[in-house]
């Protein structure tokens, strides 16, 4: 066989692969269901989008699973139905994702400014015009009720997946009951918890650092939880390596299981900062929202995202309920930059350096 035959040798098709007679057939049963749904909405008392888009699933499913059943018989029927099935799950489960993404920009980006990002509400309302104000004060609020959240709850959290991944004392089972039971508290139950446990009987004012309390109470479940399932994820033999070597346990879980999930340990942090960095109620409850810059969370009200978001829907005019959006879109572009950061710690491989 010469050089030139073998170069012109086609590669082998992927038996799952769509020929252009299955493409055709796939865009004219998308056609006609599009059409036959038309119909029904015009000519039946069912009316609007939901409705069209119900009719044209059970349209689309039903002619293809003739068309296969006609073709290639019943398993060929039967594979096209649950394929149908799955992409039409798929396509609901995305279709709110998408929708609420397009409708904070649509919305949102019309109280975008420069000055939005460099300038805070002291020396303004949220009924003035979108150009004047900003937001610069929740962002900061925003930051430092994570950030010392984030203190709170990232050690806790560790240590204590650690405990339940490489000690596994007398409490482990109790201790692995209550994080799970955690994961599920309502955010309105830990500000209530700080409110009646510090800010009535202690402080008996807002301030910021409570508010970071309620947030850390939220992130330790998520942290301990996603901490945990990295560690399982390291092998054993790495421990039994360190064993073997002459170290105690801690010494090797701190020089060689930490060092090795550090990439998934990280992605645990991050989500967790994602988990908090919206929740409205115990900001409300224990923070003030307040309209200046405040660096101090010790002391005096602060000012944060959710608390910008439902100040500016609650005065209710055109000008502020802008200001909400624009707020929104700002909060859900940081929420979108963190999980995107997880995503792409946790695909490293854990261990890897």
């Amino acid at each position: 066989m010469s050089t030139q035959e073998i170069l012109e040798t086609p590669a082998p098709r992927k038996p799952w692969a769509q020929t252009p007679i299955d493409k055709a057939k796939t865009a004219a049963i998308f056609i006609a269901s599009v059409l036959i749904a038309m119909g029904l909405v015009a000519s039946t008392p069912l009316s609007g989008k939901l409705a069209f888009a119900a009719i044209f699933f059970v349209v689309y499913l039903l002619i293809d699973f003739v068309v296969s059943f006609l073709k290639a018989g019943r398993p060929a029927a039967v594979d096209s139905l649950f394929r149908g099935l799955v992409t039409t799950t798929i396509i609901i489960a995305v279709t709110p994702i998408v929708s609420i993404l397009v409708t904070v920009w649509a919305r949102g980006h019309k109280g975008l400014h420069w000055t939005l990002f460099t300038r805070d509400m002291h020396n303004n309302a949220f009924t003035d015009p979108v150009s004047q104000g900003g937001l610069l004060h929740a962002i900061i609020g925003t930051f430092l009720l994570v950030f010392f959240a984030m203190l709170i709850s990232v050690p806790i959290g560790i240590l204590t997946a650690l405990y339940l991944t490489e000690v596994r004392g007398r409490f482990t089972r109790p201790i692995d009951f209550l994080v799970q039971a955690m994961s599920g508290v309502p955010s309105i139950v830990a500000g209530l918890f700080i409110y009646a446990a510090i800010l009535v009987p202690l402080t008996k004012t807002v301030n910021g650092i409570q508010g970071s309390l309620a947030l850390a109470i939220l992130m330790i479940p998520t942290v301990a939880r996603t901490s945990q399932e990295v560690l399982k994820l390291i092998p054993s033999d790495l421990r039994e390596a360190g064993v073997a070597l002459g170290g105690t346990q801690w010494r090797s879980v701190a020089l060689v299981v930490v060092p090795a999930a550090r990439s998934g340990l990280i992605t645990a942090m991050i989500l967790g900062v994602a988990r908090v960095a919206g929740e409205t109620a115990p900001i409300l409850l224990l923070t003030g929202g307040s309209g200046t810059k405040n660096y101090n969370v010790f002391s005096g009200s602060l000012g944060s995202l959710p608390n910008y978001i439902w100040q500016g829907f609650n005065a209710g005019t055109p000008e502020s309920i802008t200001r909400a959006w624009a707020g929104i879109l700002v909060l859900l572009a940081i929420v979108v930059i963190l999980f995107t950061a997880a995503r792409i710690l946790g695909n490293r491989k854990v261990g890897k350096k």
